[in-house]
Protein backbone atom coordinates (compact mmCIF):
# COMPACT_ATOMS: atom_id res chain seq x y z
CA UNK A 1 0.00 0.00 0.00
CA UNK A 2 1.28 3.45 -0.86
CA UNK A 3 1.53 5.51 2.28
CA UNK A 4 -1.66 5.26 4.30
CA UNK A 5 -4.04 5.10 1.35
CA UNK A 6 -6.35 2.10 1.13
CA UNK A 7 -7.97 1.21 -2.18
CA UNK A 8 -10.44 -1.33 -3.48
CA UNK A 9 -7.45 -3.26 -4.85
CA UNK A 10 -6.08 -3.54 -1.29
CA UNK A 11 -9.41 -4.87 -0.04
CA UNK A 12 -9.61 -7.35 -2.90
CA UNK A 13 -6.06 -8.54 -2.16
CA UNK A 14 -6.94 -8.89 1.53
CA UNK A 15 -9.94 -11.00 0.60
CA UNK A 16 -7.74 -13.45 -1.30
CA UNK A 17 -5.17 -13.44 1.49
CA UNK A 18 -7.57 -14.34 4.30
CA UNK A 19 -10.08 -16.45 2.37
CA UNK A 20 -9.05 -19.64 4.19
CA UNK A 21 -8.62 -17.91 7.57
CA UNK A 22 -12.11 -16.47 8.13
CA UNK A 23 -15.69 -17.63 7.72
CA UNK A 24 -18.17 -16.43 5.14
CA UNK A 25 -20.94 -15.35 7.51
CA UNK A 26 -24.66 -15.57 6.70
CA UNK A 27 -27.30 -12.91 6.12
CA UNK A 28 -30.90 -13.35 7.23
CA UNK A 29 -33.99 -11.21 6.93
CA UNK A 30 -35.67 -9.87 10.04
CA UNK A 31 -39.46 -9.75 9.55
CA UNK A 32 -40.18 -7.72 12.69
CA UNK A 33 -37.48 -5.12 12.03
CA UNK A 34 -38.52 -4.94 8.37
CA UNK A 35 -42.03 -4.00 9.41
CA UNK A 36 -40.75 -1.34 11.80
CA UNK A 37 -38.25 0.08 9.30
CA UNK A 38 -40.73 0.32 6.44
CA UNK A 39 -38.71 -1.92 4.12
CA UNK A 40 -36.60 -5.07 4.05
CA UNK A 41 -34.08 -5.35 6.87
CA UNK A 42 -31.31 -7.92 6.69
CA UNK A 43 -28.94 -8.98 9.44
CA UNK A 44 -25.31 -9.63 8.49
CA UNK A 45 -24.37 -12.20 11.12
CA UNK A 46 -20.69 -11.45 11.57
CA UNK A 47 -21.00 -12.52 15.20
CA UNK A 48 -20.89 -16.04 13.75
CA UNK A 49 -17.24 -15.39 12.83
CA UNK A 50 -14.64 -17.79 14.25
CA UNK A 51 -13.72 -15.50 17.17
CA UNK A 52 -17.23 -14.14 17.61
CA UNK A 53 -16.64 -10.80 15.88
CA UNK A 54 -15.60 -9.13 12.61
CA UNK A 55 -12.18 -8.24 14.00
CA UNK A 56 -10.63 -11.48 12.75
CA UNK A 57 -10.68 -10.14 9.19
CA UNK A 58 -8.35 -7.23 9.87
CA UNK A 59 -6.15 -9.14 12.31
CA UNK A 60 -5.68 -12.06 9.93
CA UNK A 61 -4.77 -9.72 7.08
CA UNK A 62 -2.26 -7.77 9.19
CA UNK A 63 -0.59 -10.88 10.61
CA UNK A 64 -0.35 -12.45 7.15
CA UNK A 65 1.72 -9.46 6.01
CA UNK A 66 4.24 -9.51 8.87
CA UNK A 67 7.94 -10.20 8.46
CA UNK A 68 10.27 -11.58 11.14
CA UNK A 69 9.04 -10.37 14.56
CA UNK A 70 9.30 -11.53 18.18
CA UNK A 71 5.54 -11.58 18.58
CA UNK A 72 2.47 -9.40 18.20
CA UNK A 73 0.83 -6.96 20.55
CA UNK A 74 -2.00 -4.46 20.64
CA UNK A 75 -4.35 -2.61 22.95
CA UNK A 76 -7.95 -3.75 22.73
CA UNK A 77 -11.40 -3.46 24.26
CA UNK A 78 -11.63 -7.21 23.74
CA UNK A 79 -12.63 -8.31 20.26
CA UNK A 80 -9.53 -7.15 18.38
CA UNK A 81 -7.34 -8.72 21.05
CA UNK A 82 -9.15 -12.00 20.74
CA UNK A 83 -8.86 -11.88 16.95
CA UNK A 84 -5.17 -11.04 17.06
CA UNK A 85 -4.54 -13.85 19.55
CA UNK A 86 -6.28 -16.28 17.20
CA UNK A 87 -4.44 -15.03 14.10
CA UNK A 88 -1.10 -15.18 15.92
CA UNK A 89 -1.76 -18.73 17.06
CA UNK A 90 -2.50 -19.71 13.44
CA UNK A 91 1.09 -18.79 12.49
CA UNK A 92 2.80 -19.72 15.78
CA UNK A 93 3.57 -16.23 17.08
CA UNK A 94 3.41 -15.17 20.77
CA UNK A 95 0.80 -12.50 21.52
CA UNK A 96 0.45 -10.02 24.38
CA UNK A 97 -2.87 -8.19 24.38
CA UNK A 98 -2.93 -5.05 26.53
CA UNK A 99 -6.35 -4.25 28.00
CA UNK A 100 -7.67 -1.63 30.39
CA UNK A 101 -9.57 -2.38 33.57
CA UNK A 102 -12.82 -1.54 31.73
CA UNK A 103 -12.57 -4.61 29.49
CA UNK A 104 -15.04 -7.27 30.74
CA UNK A 105 -13.59 -10.42 32.32
CA UNK A 106 -15.26 -12.70 29.76
CA UNK A 107 -13.33 -10.97 26.98
CA UNK A 108 -10.04 -11.23 28.87
CA UNK A 109 -10.67 -14.94 29.46
CA UNK A 110 -11.34 -15.49 25.76
CA UNK A 111 -7.95 -13.98 24.93
CA UNK A 112 -6.05 -16.17 27.37
CA UNK A 113 -7.95 -19.26 26.18
CA UNK A 114 -6.25 -18.74 22.81
CA UNK A 115 -2.79 -18.93 24.38
CA UNK A 116 -2.13 -15.19 24.50
CA UNK A 117 -1.47 -13.02 27.55
CA UNK A 118 -4.17 -10.50 28.47
CA UNK A 119 -2.10 -7.84 30.24
CA UNK A 120 -4.29 -5.48 32.29
CA UNK A 121 -2.79 -2.02 32.41
CA UNK A 122 -4.44 1.33 33.07
CA UNK A 123 -7.97 2.65 33.14
CA UNK A 124 -8.31 3.45 29.44
CA UNK A 125 -7.41 2.13 26.03
CA UNK A 126 -4.90 4.95 25.62
CA UNK A 127 -3.08 3.79 28.77
CA UNK A 128 -3.12 0.19 27.58
CA UNK A 129 -1.56 1.36 24.32
CA UNK A 130 1.43 2.74 26.22
CA UNK A 131 2.34 -0.80 27.31
CA UNK A 132 1.85 -2.12 23.76
CA UNK A 133 4.17 0.59 22.45
CA UNK A 134 6.77 -0.39 25.07
CA UNK A 135 6.64 -4.00 23.89
CA UNK A 136 7.16 -2.80 20.33
CA UNK A 137 10.01 -0.48 21.28
CA UNK A 138 11.87 -2.65 23.77
CA UNK A 139 11.04 -6.28 22.94
CA UNK A 140 10.63 -6.37 19.17
CA UNK A 141 6.91 -7.09 19.06
CA UNK A 142 4.86 -5.98 16.06
CA UNK A 143 2.20 -3.53 17.22
CA UNK A 144 -1.02 -4.12 15.31
CA UNK A 145 -3.55 -1.44 16.28
CA UNK A 146 -7.26 -2.24 16.36
CA UNK A 147 -8.36 0.18 13.64
CA UNK A 148 -5.99 2.94 12.45
CA UNK A 149 -3.85 0.79 10.16
CA UNK A 150 -4.17 0.18 6.40
CA UNK A 151 -3.98 -3.62 6.69
CA UNK A 152 -6.72 -3.59 9.34
CA UNK A 153 -8.97 -1.32 7.27
CA UNK A 154 -8.43 -3.45 4.16
CA UNK A 155 -9.21 -6.62 6.09
CA UNK A 156 -12.43 -5.19 7.51
CA UNK A 157 -13.31 -3.99 4.02
CA UNK A 158 -13.69 -7.60 2.91
CA UNK A 159 -16.95 -7.58 4.83
CA UNK A 160 -18.28 -4.88 2.50
CA UNK A 161 -17.48 -6.99 -0.55
CA UNK A 162 -19.11 -10.02 1.04
CA UNK A 163 -22.33 -8.16 1.82
CA UNK A 164 -22.62 -6.89 -1.75
CA UNK A 165 -22.05 -10.39 -3.10
CA UNK A 166 -24.90 -11.64 -0.90
CA UNK A 167 -27.27 -8.67 -1.36
CA UNK A 168 -26.32 -6.75 -4.52
CA UNK A 169 -29.24 -4.30 -4.23
CA UNK A 170 -28.54 -3.16 -0.66
CA UNK A 171 -29.37 0.54 -0.28
CA UNK A 172 -28.17 1.27 3.27
CA UNK A 173 -25.52 -0.22 5.52
CA UNK A 174 -25.81 0.48 9.25
CA UNK A 175 -22.40 -0.03 10.84
CA UNK A 176 -21.36 0.10 14.51
CA UNK A 177 -18.88 2.97 14.91
CA UNK A 178 -15.95 3.02 17.33
CA UNK A 179 -12.42 3.74 16.12
CA UNK A 180 -13.69 3.59 12.55
CA UNK A 181 -11.74 0.66 11.11
CA UNK A 182 -14.90 -1.31 10.38
CA UNK A 183 -16.89 1.58 8.97
CA UNK A 184 -13.95 2.92 6.95
CA UNK A 185 -13.16 -0.44 5.36
CA UNK A 186 -16.73 -1.47 4.65
CA UNK A 187 -17.69 1.97 3.34
CA UNK A 188 -14.63 2.18 1.11
CA UNK A 189 -15.30 -1.20 -0.46
CA UNK A 190 -19.08 -0.80 -0.70
CA UNK A 191 -19.00 2.69 -2.23
CA UNK A 192 -16.33 1.64 -4.73
CA UNK A 193 -18.67 -1.11 -5.92
CA UNK A 194 -21.98 0.76 -5.43
CA UNK A 195 -21.44 4.53 -5.14
CA UNK A 196 -25.07 5.31 -4.28
CA UNK A 197 -25.09 3.16 -1.13
CA UNK A 198 -25.79 4.99 2.14
CA UNK A 199 -23.42 4.39 5.06
CA UNK A 200 -24.86 5.09 8.51
CA UNK A 201 -22.61 4.94 11.56
CA UNK A 202 -24.18 4.09 14.91
CA UNK A 203 -22.64 4.52 18.35
CA UNK A 204 -23.61 5.15 21.95
CA UNK A 205 -24.34 8.51 23.53
CA UNK A 206 -21.78 7.97 26.29
CA UNK A 207 -18.09 8.17 25.38
CA UNK A 208 -18.31 7.91 21.57
CA UNK A 209 -14.86 9.19 20.55
CA UNK A 210 -15.33 9.18 16.77
CA UNK A 211 -18.65 11.00 17.06
CA UNK A 212 -17.08 13.66 19.28
CA UNK A 213 -14.10 13.98 16.94
CA UNK A 214 -16.26 14.35 13.84
CA UNK A 215 -18.30 17.01 15.62
CA UNK A 216 -15.12 18.89 16.58
CA UNK A 217 -13.60 18.52 13.13
CA UNK A 218 -10.47 16.81 14.42
CA UNK A 219 -9.54 13.88 16.70
CA UNK A 220 -10.31 14.59 20.35
CA UNK A 221 -10.06 12.64 23.57
CA UNK A 222 -13.17 11.58 25.47
CA UNK A 223 -13.60 10.08 28.90
CA UNK A 224 -14.15 6.33 28.74
CA UNK A 225 -17.22 5.24 30.70
CA UNK A 226 -18.99 1.96 31.19
CA UNK A 227 -21.54 1.19 28.50
CA UNK A 228 -23.45 -1.81 27.19
CA UNK A 229 -21.67 -1.17 23.90
CA UNK A 230 -18.25 -1.68 25.50
CA UNK A 231 -16.68 -2.71 22.17
CA UNK A 232 -17.40 0.80 20.89
CA UNK A 233 -15.41 2.39 23.71
CA UNK A 234 -11.89 3.77 23.55
CA UNK A 235 -10.33 6.75 21.82
CA UNK A 236 -9.43 7.15 18.16
CA UNK A 237 -5.99 8.60 18.92
CA UNK A 238 -5.07 12.26 18.68
CA UNK A 239 -2.61 11.31 15.94
CA UNK A 240 -5.21 9.33 13.99
CA UNK A 241 -3.87 9.05 10.44
CA UNK A 242 -6.49 7.12 8.54
CA UNK A 243 -9.90 6.24 9.96
CA UNK A 244 -10.98 9.72 11.04
CA UNK A 245 -10.66 11.07 7.50
CA UNK A 246 -12.24 8.00 5.92
CA UNK A 247 -15.24 8.11 8.27
CA UNK A 248 -15.63 11.85 7.74
CA UNK A 249 -15.57 11.48 3.96
CA UNK A 250 -17.54 8.24 3.50
CA UNK A 251 -20.24 8.29 6.19
CA UNK A 252 -23.66 9.61 5.20
CA UNK A 253 -25.18 9.85 8.68
CA UNK A 254 -24.51 9.22 12.36
CA UNK A 255 -26.93 7.95 15.01
CA UNK A 256 -26.28 7.90 18.77
CA UNK A 257 -28.21 5.65 21.15
CA UNK A 258 -28.99 5.67 24.85
CA UNK A 259 -28.16 2.69 27.03
CA UNK A 260 -31.85 1.76 27.14
CA UNK A 261 -32.02 1.79 23.33
CA UNK A 262 -28.95 -0.47 23.10
CA UNK A 263 -30.50 -2.87 25.62
CA UNK A 264 -33.71 -2.91 23.58
CA UNK A 265 -31.70 -3.93 20.52
CA UNK A 266 -30.02 -6.80 22.37
CA UNK A 267 -33.39 -7.96 23.69
CA UNK A 268 -35.17 -7.73 20.36
CA UNK A 269 -32.49 -9.62 18.43
CA UNK A 270 -32.59 -12.42 21.00
CA UNK A 271 -36.37 -12.69 21.28
CA UNK A 272 -37.42 -12.04 17.69
CA UNK A 273 -34.43 -13.18 15.60
CA UNK A 274 -32.78 -15.76 17.84
CA UNK A 275 -29.40 -14.00 17.74
CA UNK A 276 -27.19 -13.48 20.78
CA UNK A 277 -25.15 -10.32 20.30
CA UNK A 278 -23.18 -7.86 22.39
CA UNK A 279 -24.22 -4.26 22.82
CA UNK A 280 -22.05 -2.92 20.00
CA UNK A 281 -23.69 -5.32 17.56
CA UNK A 282 -27.20 -4.41 18.66
CA UNK A 283 -27.02 -0.71 17.85
CA UNK A 284 -28.56 -1.11 14.39
CA UNK A 285 -31.58 -2.91 15.78
CA UNK A 286 -31.74 -0.39 18.61
CA UNK A 287 -31.82 2.47 16.11
CA UNK A 288 -34.68 0.87 14.15
CA UNK A 289 -36.65 0.22 17.34
CA UNK A 290 -36.12 3.83 18.45
CA UNK A 291 -37.43 5.15 15.13
CA UNK A 292 -34.03 6.66 14.29
CA UNK A 293 -33.28 4.42 11.29
CA UNK A 294 -35.49 3.36 8.41
CA UNK A 295 -35.10 1.45 5.14
CA UNK A 296 -34.95 3.96 2.30
CA UNK A 297 -34.87 3.05 -1.38
CA UNK A 298 -34.10 -0.61 -0.88
CA UNK A 299 -32.78 -3.15 1.62
CA UNK A 300 -31.24 -2.02 4.89
CA UNK A 301 -28.43 -4.18 6.27
CA UNK A 302 -27.67 -4.14 9.98
CA UNK A 303 -24.15 -5.35 10.66
CA UNK A 304 -24.17 -7.59 13.75
CA UNK A 305 -20.51 -7.06 14.52
CA UNK A 306 -19.97 -9.35 17.51
CA UNK A 307 -21.54 -11.79 19.94
CA UNK A 308 -19.04 -11.73 22.81
CA UNK A 309 -21.38 -10.67 25.59
CA UNK A 310 -21.22 -11.91 29.15
CA UNK A 311 -23.88 -14.65 29.38
CA UNK A 312 -25.17 -13.40 32.74
CA UNK A 313 -25.57 -9.86 31.39
CA UNK A 314 -27.36 -11.19 28.32
CA UNK A 315 -29.79 -13.19 30.45
CA UNK A 316 -30.47 -10.13 32.58
CA UNK A 317 -31.20 -7.92 29.56
CA UNK A 318 -33.25 -10.45 27.59
CA UNK A 319 -35.25 -11.39 30.65
CA UNK A 320 -36.09 -7.76 31.32
CA UNK A 321 -39.28 -6.00 30.34
CA UNK A 322 -39.83 -4.78 26.78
Amino acid sequence: MAGLMVTLDDVTAARSRIRDRVRLTPVKQSPALSELAGGPVWLKCEHHQETGAFKLRGAANAVARLGDVAGVTTASTGNHGRALAYAARQVGLPAVICVSRLVPENKRAAITALGAEARVTGASQDEAFEEARRLEREEGFALIPPFDHPDIVAGQGTLGLEILDQLPDVATLAIPLSGGGLLAGVALAAKARRPEIRIIGISMERGAAMAASLSAGHPVEVEEVETLADSLGGGIGRDNRLTFALCRDLMDGLILLSEAEIAAGIRHLAREDGETVEGAAAVGAGAVLAGKLRARGGPLVLLLSGGNIDPALHREIVGGTS
